[in-house]
């Protein structure tokens, strides 16, 4: 068989196959890629927006109990109330800057009778204890919090605590915990309260404006899937190239490709190689 004709065969038809699918895969985690990039500029739009925005009165944000929305992430809302200190609760296996600690979840009764939580900040781990040496106190009496929404967690598999700690911010259970009517869809990071006492947690620092490396691994994976059919027909052409070995045009290329490469100037890699055959 001479020409082309090879690329009927069924071996090549399943070259083919491979490299369309090895395109189709690259293809799909580039566009997961541009996602995530996505998602990520969202995100930082939210922060723009929200983060430093003039506070609202929580039942303005959160008309009802299990009100939420994800627009309104960072969202700063005023709340008046007292705390219930006797039912602080620590949230386990929290880091801060790659240090181990735990998250202060404080429930705010406010005037209306409802509770919303609180976190507070966060507090490093004991030196001798899996619990904080020291929380500090927030303030007794009524308080003005303003605090940066943000939707509770989800229940994670596996994940236990007891006594005053939790493993998650899964806001259902710990209003079942409280026994009272508490704000479900969100819960508030504390930006400031009135009056301040004198230490607090350590605050929630503003995320960083960073959407990531998502562009450039989206490009590096559609540059893969071209490559696949780039080389699937460079090998195509070099067995064309052995299939019509004996045919005369062929020939008279394969010539002049010789020719070009003996007039090419060597490089010095080339001419290392060659000494070193010569003297093993």
């Amino acid at each position: 068989m001479t020409g082309w004709g090879f690329l009927l065969s069924r071996q090549w038809a399943g070259y083919l196959a491979l490299t369309i699918v090895f395109a189709v895969v690259c293809s799909g985690l580039g566009t997961w890629q541009l996602a995530r990039r996505a998602e990520a500029q969202t995100e930082i739009s939210r922060v723009d927006a929200n983060f430093d925005a003039e506070a609202v009165p929580v039942t303005d944000a959160l008309p009802e109990l299990d009100s939420f929305s994800e627009d309104q992430k960072w969202l700063p809302v005023e709340l008046t109330g007292t705390y219930l200190l006797d039912d602080e609760l620590l949230v386990r296996n929290r880091a801060y800057n790659i240090n181990p600690g735990f998250e202060v979840l404080t429930p705010l009764l406010l005037t209306n009778g409802d509770v919303f939580i609180v976190n507070r900040g966060w507090v490093p781990t004991g030196e001798g204890q899996n619990a904080p040496d020291a929380v500090p106190a927030a303030p007794t009496g009524e308080v003005t919090v303003v605090a940066r929404l943000k939707q509770g967690e989800p229940v994670l598999a596996g994940r236990s605590a007891s006594g005053d700690q939790v493993a998650t911010i899964h806001l259902p259970d710990i209003a079942e915990r409280l026994g009272r009517d508490t704000y479900t869809g969100a819960y508030g990071l504390m930006k400031s309260e009135d009056p301040a006492v004198a230490e607090r947690p350590m605050p929630v620092l503003r995320p960083v404006r960073d959407e990531g490396p998502h562009l450039s691994y989206a490009f590096q994976w559609f540059v893969f899937a071209l490559m696949a059919f780039v080389g699937l027909g460079w090998a195509a052409r070099q067995e064309y190239r052995t299939v019509n070995a004996a045919v005369p045009e062929e020939q008279e290329r394969a010539a002049e490709r010789a020719r070009r490469h003996a007039t090419k100037p060597r490089s010095d890699s080339e001419i290392e190689d060659e000494l070193i055959d010569q003297h093993s």
